[in-house]
């Protein structure tokens, strides 16, 4: 799994779309419409950018932007 370093030089582990779905408890194709909509932040790694990685950080904000 791909890591980037925060600001704190700490890694961190970065979420597939399958890790996001798993913890909202909803589908991997609700988590590609939320990325198509633009409401929800990736990191695209891997050749050709194909890859979808998603940081906690943003997994938080758009939990806050959502109605639960």
């Amino acid at each position: 799994m791909p890591r980037i370093t925060s600001k704190k030089n700490r890694p961190r582990k970065l979420l597939t779309v399958k890790d996001f779905a798993e913890l909202d408890n909803c589908s991997e194709k609700t988590v590609r419409r939320a990325i198509a909509a633009g409401l929800l932040e990736v990191i695209r790694v891997g050749p050709g950018g194909r890859l979808i990685r998603i940081d906690p950080a943003a997994h938080a904000a758009y939990r806050q932007t959502q109605c639960w």
